[in-house]
């Protein structure tokens, strides 16, 4: 166990923590905890949860991922991914059912985490990602349209199409206070930026749209009129435990976890790259686990690592976990002394954020990118995305991954019937002579979404210390579209430091992969050849040195 779980704020104290990098962690603590004040009110009520249970997600689990976890700028709580989920749980199960859900949840991850399944979550295509984020997104919209527009509506069904029957029926109950409220808040929200990036654009938009609406007593629903006051005390609960029907809980536990270890894993390696850092994935987690766990006893729900709320707490200074306990005792220090006044939040200013929220989310030009490359990685795509939106999550993810298994195979199968010589030889066959300024690294075997990760990495350690790096690609018979996106990813990061990039021995089907996704424009099509004796020549002109042969 102990060389599983490493959390990073230990590992942080003991290099040395200096007086600068404190004030910097608290100052970006505390700008994060007022970022992720609006997000958790609004994701709880969306969940059908309320308010205050989003507030304790995000004290309670942001201060244990932070504390326990290994990354070193995670910021915890919950997150609009899981908006359907909760609610999917909290209509089948009721609210102990979600709580039992979300602590075998937990145990789960730190299952996953003590056997080491950290990496393996990592080799999730990504047009399956793409497919359910952008299903979730979709979902998140569709939720927010009743409050949005004010309708007059007891109960939204479940159902994606039957929900938007329902809206369609009592349009004519449209409130236009409601509406100018959304609007406001989502004009707020995106262009506040545009005056400063120091203050969200989601909390001037509360603050602002709260006041006018007191102001001016427009007739709009609020989290007061819809939920009561919100509470300003932490409270232990233990949920009521059915332990003859325990089994019925096992499905939503799975999927809590699966994408809440995705999710997180997911996050903490955008943080790494933003701080050039490396997260410990299963000490990740195994912190996420306990969150799970311990959360619902305090009445909080499912919680894990957040991508928007982690780059900002990055891009405000923050360099260690530090940062991230602040953020949970800053959102503590709200709740305890302002709580009362978040009660007059108007219910279409929620949905104003969340909308935001969902287009954000719905990572449409990834969406977009995929549908230029091959026919297997669209029908991964669609699929998973139809039936995030038209089935259920759960199920989703698991047709999404055997889809894309039956694929691969089908593809490698495909790629073992060529018969095509290899065009690319050796004309050097010692590479000691080679300048130290010049790195080759070859790709063997298909790029897909099980290698992607692994080759990318070693690309970006090689490439890094050299001025041009070619990459030898003859015996790639295929690329998906996980492939395409890490290499486009570490490509632009060698680039960005100045290092040339040259392919070597494309064969005709990657190649066209490859352009349709405007990798070819990317590194130029001057650098990208047929044979390895032209990816010197070119390498050679860029240093400025003759071709030793």
């Amino acid at each position: 166990m102990p060389h599983i779980f490493k959390p990073k704020l230990f590992a942080v104290l003991k290099l040395g923590y200096t007086k600068e990098q404190f004030t910097k962690d608290v100052f970006a603590g505390i700008i994060v905890g007022i970022v992720a004040l609006p997000l958790a009110i609004a994701f709880a009520v969306a969940s059908g949860v309320s308010p205050e249970k989003g507030l304790i997600t995000a004290v309670v689990a942001g201060f244990i991922i932070s504390f326990l976890g290994g990354s070193r700028v995670q910021i915890g709580g919950p997150t609009g991914a899981f908006i359907v989920i909760v609610y999917s749980v909290l209509q089948q199960y009721g609210y102990d059912g979600l709580l039992i859900s979300t602590i075998l949840a937990g145990l789960l991850l730190i299952i996953f985490g003590i056997l080491k399944l950290g990496i393996l979550l990592k080799y999730i295509p990504h047009p399956l990602i793409v497919g359910f984020t952008s299903g979730i997104a979709l979902v998140i919209f569709s939720t927010q349209i009743k409050d949005a527009l004010g309708l007059e509506i007891e109960k939204v069904p479940g159902e994606f199409i039957h929900k938007w029957a329902i809206y369609w029926e009592h349009i004519s109950t449209f409130n236009p206070y409601a509406i100018a409220i959304t609007l406001t808040t989502i004009l707020i929200t995106v262009y506040f930026k545009k005056i400063t990036t120091k203050i969200p654009g989601s909390f001037v938009a509360i603050i602002c749209v709260t006041v006018l609406v007191q102001i001016t007593q427009a007739p709009v629903s609020t989290i007061e009129s819809v939920f009561g006051s919100i509470p300003q005390t932490i409270s232990f609960h233990i949920p009521q435990v059915d332990f003859s029907n325990i089994q019925m809980y096992i499905a939503p536990a799975l999927t809590i976890a699966l994408l809440g270890g995705i999710e997180s894993l997911l996050s903490a390696v955008v943080s790494d790259g933003m701080i050039g850092s490396k997260h410990q994935s299963n000490t990740e987690l195994v912190a996420q686990g306990i969150a799970n766990v311990v959360t619902p006893f305090f009445g909080g729900i499912p919680a894990t690592g957040a991508i928007a709320r982690t780059a900002t707490n990055v891009k405000n200074g923050a360099r260690t976990p530090i940062a991230g306990m602040v953020h949970a005792i800053t959102l503590l220090c709200i709740m305890l002394f302002v709580g009362n006044w978040a009660k007059l939040i108007p219910m279409s200013c929620l949905a104003g954020i969340l909308i935001v929220v969902s287009y954000n989310m719905s990572e449409w030009r990834s969406f977009v990118n995929i549908f230029r490359g091959s026919a297997f990685d669209i029908l991964i795509l669609v699929v998973t995305f139809l039936l995030t939106v038209f089935v259920d999550l759960t199920v989703a993810i698991e047709v999404g991954v055997v889809l894309a298994s039956l694929l691969f195979m089908k593809r490698m199968s495909d790629a073992s019937m060529l018969t095509k010589e290899t065009i690319d030889k050796d004309i050097l066959e010692n590479y000691a002579y080679l300048p130290k300024e010049l790195a080759i690294y070859e790709i063997s075997g298909p790029f897909f979404f099980g290698s992607a990760k692994s080759y990318c990495n070693t690309l970006r350690e090689i490439g890094s210390k050299a001025k041009v790096l070619i990459i030898r690609m003859r015996h790639v018979p295929f690329v998906d579209a996980t492939a395409i996106h890490n290499l486009q990813d570490v490509i632009r990061e060698l680039q960005h430091d100045g290092i040339k990039i040259i392919l070597s021995g494309v064969n005709e089907q990657v190649y066209n992969e490859l352009e349709k996704n405007r990798i070819v424009f990317l590194v130029g099509k001057n650098n990208v050849v047929s044979t390895f004796d032209k990816a010197l020549q070119v390498s050679y002109a860029y240093l400025g040195k003759e071709e030793k042969m």
